[in-house]
């Protein structure tokens, strides 16, 4: 089965599966990892989206890993570097990750570019195809926090000043495309604002946010700004964290092995998003899985087909920690969404709308 690939940007091709690797040099050892880039290759994926954060849930111990990783993993491959996309992120402010440039402080110029620098050398090449600021420098409701608070704005980085070193990177060709992630409608218009009215400025290609039959809140304001703007969704977290493959239905509550239990009271991000206990969130799941079975497809099937569906996803960014899990999703591109499975699809939304936004 071939891959389809879309343009995301004038002489950017990216398949429209795009394997995430958070789990790199944590839950996935070198050899996993390699395994994993392999076979999502020869079935025509060439696009790879990592950040210099990972491995999660982050640590000192293990920070920078995961691109470690995909440069050895590029570097003694047989494919050359221009037939493979790769995507990273510099970190936001953090007030927890103190081992990356002291929390960070920001986004400014200084830390981008001390970032890039670091991502460039632990990859293992000249340039990277798409840099995404990971989330925004100022306050937002982000991982599950859904209301704005005024009160907890901050002052922030200038979107100018950090449109301005990204160009210089462009300048440099130390970076091609430049996206965002986690973020919002404002964000979104701020970007494209100051890039229409100085050309100096790079326009953002994409935004990378979480999308799922659990969480579709994109589709309220942000599909119009990306729309009128031409920015593509690059849809993570299709699955919901596994909690779409149903496995967390079980009375046992799932595989030990499974992230959201292996990884219990470590990994704040996720369970305040997907916690089970949230309102409506396994009443949906059911839901979703009884449509899957109704129609013959597997959950993940079912999960990853609707999110393919979407009229400005250009990719879904998967990830997998076990090979078997990484065919089942590779394998669940070749299965029909139809209109008939979409409606009921609506019409569970329409009674449980986006319990883990």
């Amino acid at each position: 089965m071939a891959m389809p690939c879309v343009a995301l940007a004038p002489g950017l091709q990216v398949s429209r599966l795009c394997l995430g690797t958070m789990t790199y040099g944590e839950q996935n050892t070198f050899e996993d990892a390699c395994d994993q880039l392999d076979m999502a290759t020869e079935t025509g994926i060439n696009f790879f989206d990592t950040a210099e954060m990972y491995p999660v849930p982050q640590r000192a111990e293990t920070q920078g890993r995961t691109e470690e990783y995909v440069g050895r993993w590029l570097k003694q491959s047989k494919y050359s570097r221009d037939h493979v996309v790769l995507a990273t992120k510099v970190t936001g402010p953090s007030g927890q990750m103190t081992w990356i440039r002291g929390g960070p402080s920001s986004l400014d110029a200084w830390n981008i570019r001390d970032a890039l620098d670091s991502s460039l050398k632990r990859l293992g090449t000249d340039y990277i195809d798409i840099y995404q600021l990971h989330w925004p420098d100022r306050y937002v409701p982000m991982f599950g926090d859904v209301d704005y608070n005024p009160s907890s704005s901050y002052k922030s980085v200038p979107i100018e000043e950090q449109l301005q070193v990204l160009a210089a990177a462009i300048d440099a060709g130390k970076i091609r495309h430049v996206g965002v992630s986690n973020e919002t409608a404002f964000g979104i218009m701020e970007f494209c604002r100051l890039a229409k009215y100085d050309k100096q400025l790079p326009q953002i290609v994409s935004i990378q946010n979480a999308y799922n039959l659990l969480c579709r809140t994109f589709d309220t304001t942000l599909a119009e700004c990306c729309h009128h703007h031409r920015v593509s969704l690059l849809a993570y977290s299709p699955l919901a964290m596994g909690l779409l493959s149903g496995k967390y239905l079980t009375p046992d509550g799932g595989p030990p092995d499974a992230r959201l239990n292996l990884y219990r009271g470590c990994y704040a991000e996720a369970e305040c998003r997907y916690s089970l206990s949230k309102p409506n969130v396994i009443p949906a799941i059911s839901a979703y899985v009884e449509i899957a079975q109704r129609h013959g497809i597997s959950p993940v099937a079912l999960a990853i087909g609707f999110v393919l569906r979407r009229p400005l996803v250009a990719s879904v960014v998967i990830g997998a920690t076990k090979t078997w899990q990484l065919q089942e999703i590779i394998k669940a591109t070749g299965v029909d969404i139809g209109d008939e499975i979409l409606a009921e699809i609506d019409a569970v939304h329409e009674h449980f709308p986006n319990p883990t936004p």
